[in-house]
């Protein structure tokens, strides 16, 4: 007599007896089809699938039917050979594959899971703890830890199949922390399938890190606790082994560590996750000592040191960075709270045309790079090559020789370890050493004469792009006979050049040398589009819109184009940057003007105070900071608020929120700037100012119109009242010379998890190099729209990899998200360009703006860069063409997309948006985008 389902018996690896589960039987079988149909960990089937899945379990139970009442019951392996069986009765031969592949991987790992526990097993792999102890491997220890980090999204993650891809990796004698990393690894594996494993990943690196700084590895709720109780021990530590400031044991730590909130820590994304283990956290060696709150409250309570109610501004400058409103640029992050609290961003000096200062300004650049600075050099005041020198009645080298040393030196100080030390060189495009200045970074010719590490801008005056648009001739000379170019700008610039012209025609100019405008200008983009270097960066917007123009002259910008401020032999400018996470102050679809307000003047504060406590590595750079006292306010995560608006970057819409995000902030920062004058007093040099003339940002488009003789096709309106803060600044003045620039961002915005800066998407699903490793990146923004539309597959995966993280040539993908989701290099540059204009306006100094071309030719690298003057733009940052890392694809069957070309230019079949793709690795191509040793990538 044949038994009932529920009376069956199955007889376990380990001799237990259990009763029979259907179910079990259908998730085995259902996993195998998922697998041959690659689909996501509890992706659901198609109906038709399931009803075949429930059609061989049936099978399989009748086949069961007459064992079950045999003896102890049926053997589990004979069970699994009747389902392979029963697949391939059925014809899934694929199907039955995967189960069998299935079942072999298991072999190692089946006795392990937390439902069929080990007799007792003599167990062959083990671990070394720190000390060199060996205890076994306990499999659970580790489910227990990936399902604590799986917690909350049990139904997008599978943990038994986290740890069995853990399980692939250990081997006897794997130690605790390669343990960790096998499980971090696994989930990080999986990014791509769900945003899901990247919290995942994240919650198991955060644990690696309490671990190192607490020594254990807390429970959520006792977290909180551990972190107040340690806080005192955490700063004595640091100040013994000499990593925190000896000031901060003077802070009422109780109150400090009471205001910490440690749940914040699940803002992490994985990749912000270990860019902060490996590069912020502090460290004695080599083991954290800090958290990542301990770390936002020591970089809060070091620009907090000379204020009145310190424990207050703490709090304060706490609550802004560790709810990721604002972010301090790395220096500020890397060195508040520290012995040498080297707090600046970027430092920017000139050279003088003196063998002793050239030397100066190299030992210069390395007392600063030390200390995380980025560089910008001004070069043009050194004569050119064969100016005669009175000294030795010889003939000179010219600039480029000494170009050569500065990148050499830049290479051999490293920041201290922590990232490559990084320089622009300068050079006006009038200096007859210009076209040398060019080659610089080409890698053929004479390897004495280039600079493979260090960049290069071209500080180009107004005049220069007349000439291109006339077809005019364009005459080079030597600083040394025409020294006062060098600081001339504007109209005054133009008279006094077309004098020496004259003069050169007469015999008094001996050194020159004439060549057709347009050429020059065709070599200086052919060489950005070869080299990505030198960059276009414009003279005379960056001077005339200058609030210091009563004070000196900006000679150059910085490393990155967004500083401009004056230098000279006597003052190295100095800038201290911060940036608003600009997605963090979108609510409902609106611009959140309150929440801005507070985020903007509390960054405002912490950036003002970075000069009074900053660490200056040399005394031109503390006369400067001290006299002009210099800001740099900016913004990161645009394309964030972009999305949280549904608004796509190449649209009206974005432009017109580019001008009212900018204006706001803008508003806000010199309000912000005005009040801390009434509280604290104006900057010494305010007298005699843009700012006491009563000129504004905004009020300066017009001075650049005039000065130019040309108009400024910008729109000029406002949204806000901006009479208060015009008030505000007669009345008080301005604490600060200058207040806004936007930067880069490209490490802190990692490090919060938002788009860099101004830049839109690279692509919706790509492979990040940093000095961290490759990491992928997957849109949730993207990801989210399209699980509400029944869209996310692995199908959908499968495509996006193929097109390289672009949705425009996917069919399925309904119209309306094409259009929103546009990458970086489906964008028309004018877009990028008309937004960073709106931008413009309202900026005292300048703007990281890198532009993106898939397919550059001569004449649409003309026609970018003549708009983006025509805008009144100071400068542009790098020419982006697309890199050769892309997203894996090994496990693509390009077969099911057949044959397209590298470079396609075509229509997806049900749009009409056109879609460029990426050229050939092979080609000429500028910066590339995810180069993990370039400074504007980090």
């Amino acid at each position: 007599m044949l038994l009932a389902p529920h009376e069956w018996l199955v007889r376990k690896r380990d001799a237990r007896v259990i009763p029979f589960d259907l179910g079990r039987i259908q998730n085995a079988i259902a996993n195998a089809f998922r697998a041959e149909l690659r689909l996501a960990d509890g992706q659901p089937l198609e109906s038709d699938v399931l009803e075949d899945i429930a059609g061989v379990a049936r099978a399989v139970a009748d086949d069961v039917a007459p064992l079950a009442g045999q003896g102890n019951g049926v053997d589990v392996e004979r069970i699994q050979d009747l389902v392979e069986m029963e697949l391939m009765n059925r014809g899934h031969y694929r199907v039955a594959r995967c189960y069998i592949l299935y079942r072999a991987e298991h072999a190692k790992i089946r006795a392990l899971r937390i439902d069929e526990p080990l007799v007792e097993p003599t167990p062959s792999i083990h671990v070394v703890l720190d000390d060199g102890t060996r205890v076994p491997f306990d499999p659970r220890r580790a489910r227990k830890r990936l399902a604590e980090a799986a917690r909350g999204l049990e139904d997008l993650v599978s943990v038994d199949d986290l740890l069995e891809e853990v399980m692939r990796s250990v081997f006897d004698g794997i130690s605790v922390a390669e343990v960790y990393r096998a499980q971090i690894l696994a989930a990080r594996s999986r990014i791509e399938r769900d945003p899901a494993f990247d919290v995942v990943a994240s919650r198991l690196t955060l644990n690696v890190i309490y671990r190192e700084a607490f020594g254990e590895t807390p429970d959520p709720k006792s977290l909180a606790r551990i972190h107040e109780n340690q806080f005192e021990h955490y700063i004595i530590d640091g100040i013994r082994a000499g990593r925190l400031s000896t000031e901060l044991r003077e802070f009422d730590l109780t109150k400090l560590a009471a205001a910490m909130k440690p749940e914040r820590d699940g803002q992490f994304r994985y990749l912000g996750a270990q860019a902060i283990y490996d590069r912020y956290l502090l460290h004695i060696d080599g083991r954290r000592i800090e958290t990542p709150q301990y770390f936002w409250m020591r970089v809060a309570m070091g620009l907090a040191l000379q204020e009145a109610n310190r424990e207050e501004r703490a709090i304060q400058f706490y609550e802004t960075l560790s709810q990721f409103h604002f972010t301090s640029a790395t220096p500020t992050l890397f060195n508040s709270g520290t012995p040498h609290p080297q707090l600046s961003s970027c430092y920017l000096s000139t050279v003088k045309d003196d063998l002793a200062h050239i030397f100066k300004a190299v030992s210069d650049n390395a007392m600063l790079s030390k200390w995380a600075g980025g560089l910008g050099n001004d070069w043009t005041n050194v004569r050119a090559t064969n100016a005669h020198i009175s000294g030795t009645n010889g003939k000179s080298q010219g600039v480029i020789p000494f170009l050569k040393v500065v990148n050499d030196a830049a290479v051999a100080v490293n920041q201290g370890g922590k990232r490559k030390g990084a320089v622009c060189s300068y050079l006006e495009t009038w200096h007859l050493d210009i076209e040398e200045f060019l080659d610089l970074r080409k890698n053929t010719g004479d390897d004495r004469r280039r600079t493979h590490d260090m960049h290069t801008a071209n500080w180009i005056p107004d005049l220069f792009l007349k000439r291109v648009k006339q077809n005019a001739e364009w005459t080079l000379f030597s600083p040394d006979e025409v020294s006062d170019l060098h600081d001339l700008f504007g109209r005054a610039f133009e008279e006094r050049y077309e004098e020496y012209e004259r003069m050169a025609d007469s015999g008094e100019v001996q050194l020159f040398r004439r060549i057709p405008a347009a050429d020059l200008w065709r070599k200086m983009l052919t060489r950005l589009f070869e080299t990505g270097h030198p960059w276009i960066t414009f003279k005379d917007p960056s001077n005339v819109r200058s609030p210091q123009d009563h004070v000196g002259v900006v000679h150059s910008s910085n490393l990155c184009t967004e500083i401009l401020l004056n230098t000279s032999p006597e003052e190295t400018a100095v800038c201290n940057l911060g940036s608003v996470n600009l997605g963090e102050h979108v609510r409902d679809g609106k611009l959140d003007l309150d929440k801005l307000a507070i985020t903007v003047k509390t960054a405002v504060r912490m950036l003002d105070n970075v000069i009074d406590i900053n660490y200056y590595p040399t005394p031109e750079a503390e006369r400067s900071n001290r006299r002009h006292r210099p800001i740099g306010l900016g913004i990161m995560g645009f394309q964030d608020a972009l999305h949280a608006q549904g608004l796509c970057y190449a649209s009206e819409a974005a432009v017109a929120f580019a001008d009212e995000s900018m204006e706001a902030i803008s508003y806000f920062a010199l309000q912000a700037s005005a009040e801390l004058a009434a509280e604290r007093g104006s900057y010494p040099t305010y007298a005699g100012s843009k700012w006491d003339r009563g000129l504004l940002p905004i009020d300066t488009v017009d001075v650049l119109e005039q000065e130019r003789g040309e108009a400024i096709p910008v729109d000029r309106s406002c949204k806000l009242d901006w009479q208060p803060v015009r008030d505000l600044i007669a009345k008080h003045g301005m604490r600060n010379s200058n207040v806004l620039a936007i930067a880069p961002t490209a490490t802190i915005s990692t490090l919060i998890g938002v788009t860099q800066s101004i830049e839109p998407e690279y692509k919706l699903l790509y492979v990040k190099s940093n000095l961290s490793g490759e990491f992928t990146q997957v849109n949730e923004v993207l990801v989210s729209e399209l699980k509400r539309r029944g869209l996310w597959d692995a199908q959908m995966l499968e495509e996006l990899k193929y097109y390289d993280g672009s949705l425009q040539n996917i069919g399925r993908i309904p119209l309306d998200l094409r259009r929103r989701f546009f990458t970086s290099f489906e964008i028309e540059p004018q877009w990028l360009i008309e937004c960073a204009a709106r931008r413009q306006k309202w900026i005292d100094q300048g703007q990281s703006l890198n532009l993106y071309l898939a397919e550059p030719s001569g004449r649409k690298l003309h026609d970018m860069y003549l708009l983006a003057w025509s805008k009144g733009l100071k400068t542009t940052y790098y020419l982006r063409t697309l890199a050769a890392t892309q997203v894996e694809k090994s496990t693509l069957d390009v077969n099911r997309f057949g044959i397209q070309p590298k470079w396609m230019k075509n229509k997806s079949s049900s749009s009409d948006v056109e879609v460029t793709r990426e050229p050939l690795a092979s080609e000429p191509k500028a910066c590339l985008i995810n180069d993990p040793t370039c400074e504007a990538c980090q």
